[in-house]
C-alpha cells in the first residue's frame, strides 16, 4: 500500500484509481484548473498523474474525506539529487492552514525519512497565496522561471522557483 503519513490535521496516503472522481472533481474547480493543467478529460489527466512511474501521487485527506493531493518526484543523480513537490486542494478548504500542512508532512518524509538535504517546488510567480504557504514551512524564493508553463488558456507564464535546504524546515507544534 505505501508509507502514510500524518501531519497536524491531514492524512497523506498512496492515491489510487479510487480517488481519481474526487480528485478530478477538485481539479475542475476553477481556482485549480486555472493553475493545473490536464486537458479536456480530469478523470485522464488524474489517471496519467497515478501512472507517472517517477512521480509519487499521495491523496491529501481531512477527517477520512479526499480534500487534495500531493506528489513528489525526484532527481537521485549524486551531483544534484534533490527532490520536488507540487500540490492542489479543494477550494473549499482553502485558508485553513491544510496545505502548509501536508506540505510540511512531506517535506519532513522526504528529509528525515528518505534523506533529502533539498527540495524545490514551483508555484505561479502570481499566486501569492501559494508562496505564503510554502514559505510558512521554510521555503525561499530562488528566482523566476520566466515563461515557465503554459496555462489552460494556452499562454505561457511566469512560475517561482522556491527551494528549502533540510535545515531549514520549520516545523509547527501538533496539537
Amino acid at each position: 500500500m505505501g508509507t502514510i503519513l500524518h501531519g497536524a490535521r491531514v492524512t497523506l496516503r498512496p492515491a489510487t484509481t479510487d480517488d481519481i472522481p474526487a480528485l478530478a472533481a477538485i481539479r475542475a474547480a476553477p481556482e485549480v484548473y486555472e493553475r493545473w493543467r490536464g486537458g479536456d478529460d480530469l478523470a485522464d489527466a488524474v489517471a496519467s498523474d497515478l501512472q507517472e512511474s517517477d512521480t509519487e501521487s499521495l491523496a491529501i485527506e481531512l477527517d477520512d474525506r479526499v480534500v487534495g493531493a500531493i506528489q513528489w518526484y525526484a532527481n537521485n543523480d549524486d551531483e544534484y539529487r534533490h527532490a520536488g513537490m507540487d500540490i492542489y486542494l479543494d477550494p473549499a478548504t482553502h485558508g485553513r492552514g491544510l496545505g502548509a500542512d501536508a506540505v510540511r508532512t512531506l517535506a519532513r518524509h522526504l528529509v528525515d525519512d528518505l534523506h533529502y538535504h533539498r527540495l524545490i517546488i514551483d508555484p505561479a510567480a502570481d499566486n501569492q497565496a501559494a508562496i505564503r504557504c510554502y514559505a510558512k514551512v521554510g521555503f525561499r524564493p530562488v528566482g523566476t522561471m520566466r515563461q515557465y508553463e503554459r496555462g489552460p488558456d494556452g499562454t505561457w507564464h511566469d512560475n517561482l522557483l522556491m527551494d528549502l535546504l533540510a535545515d531549514e524546515l520549520v516545523d509547527e507544534p501538533r496539537p
